[in-house]
């Protein structure tokens, strides 16, 4: 299947990452780590800089406005423009950095940690409203990819660390995750995790250059290349979140080009699913 890709911002970021729809703003939020910045992009208009000094994996909007930022050190809240910080969890550790972040339906946090050289003990925490967290899985690798099926019955892990997509089963009320297993091996190491309502599962795969989709039973059903190197996570998004949205990056590649770096976007005929926002 051929698929139009476009550059949606023709940034250069060093690693582009966690790209997250705002359905409240009707914007896009997504990450460059190592530079400390959150970036907001309107489509149809400018990308915003907010730069916090600090490494910034994740920023999910908050239902009380602001956002909630997974920094190295926690999980911190901001007010919108990047000032105001309040610790939720700390957690700092040596050698340690951020990983995927995502918000479940019931307004709770679930992030993971990982080692900076993706060597493995890394770890998924639940955070909730409250400020209350505790660590769920103890042994991941390089946990990039969090999301849920659309009934909240699966939530699914992707680890660039075993090059595995994970599936456990999921009680949404509880907050709980059991029987972790495979749902497939992706032949390449998975990055970023999104839905689609028809219980499909995309994932960029970072060493190949391209996009997976997954059947529910995980079958591997389409793959995609795209014009950058190294892509690093996806979400839908736009009004009727049928638009892919792909950060990139520039960062270790011996030949970068100036697609590397940028904000893709691929229309789809999928329609992904919604993003929650904090209730902290």
């Amino acid at each position: 299947m051929h698929a139009q890709v476009d550059i949606a911002v023709q940034a250069t970021a060093r690693s582009g990452q966690a790209p997250t729809w705002d359905v409240g703003t009707e914007t896009l939020l997504w990450t460059d780590p190592q530079a400390g910045e959150v970036h907001r992009y309107r489509p149809g208009h400018a990308n915003a800089t907010m730069t916090l000094q600090q490494q910034t994996g994740g920023a999910k909007p908050r239902s009380r406005g602001g956002l909630v930022l997974h920094l190295r050190e926690g999980i911190a809240l901001f007010d919108a423009h990047g000032e105001q910080r309040t610790w939720l969890v700390y957690w700092a550790r040596e050698g340690v950095q951020a990983g995927a972040t995502m918000i479940d339906r019931k307004g709770r946090l679930w992030a993971t940690t990982m080692r900076e050289d993706e060597s493995g003990d890394g770890w998924l925490a639940r955070v909730n409203p409250d400020g209350s967290a505790g660590v769920i899985i103890k042994d991941l690798g390089a946990g990039l990819g969090l999301a849920t099926s659309p009934d909240d019955s699966r939530f699914y892990v992707a680890d660039a660390g075993t090059s595995r997509i994970e599936v456990l089963d999921f009680d949404v009320d509880a907050g709980m995750l059991g029987n972790r297993r495979t749902l497939c091996e992706v032949g390449g190491q998975p990055s970023g995790l999104a839905v689609a309502t028809d219980g499909s599962l995309w994932t960029a795969v970072r060493d190949k250059g391209e996009l997976h989709r997954y059947a529910p039973n995980g079958e591997l059903a389409e793959t995609i290349p795209l014009p950058a190197q190294r892509p690093t996570g996806l979400c839908f998004g736009g009004q009727d979140l049928q638009d892919l949205y792909i950060t990139t990056a520039r960062e270790g590649l011996p030949s970068p080009t100036t697609t590397d770096g940028t904000l893709l976007t691929l229309r789809t005929t999928a329609e992904g699913l919604r993003a929650f926002a904090f209730t902290g």
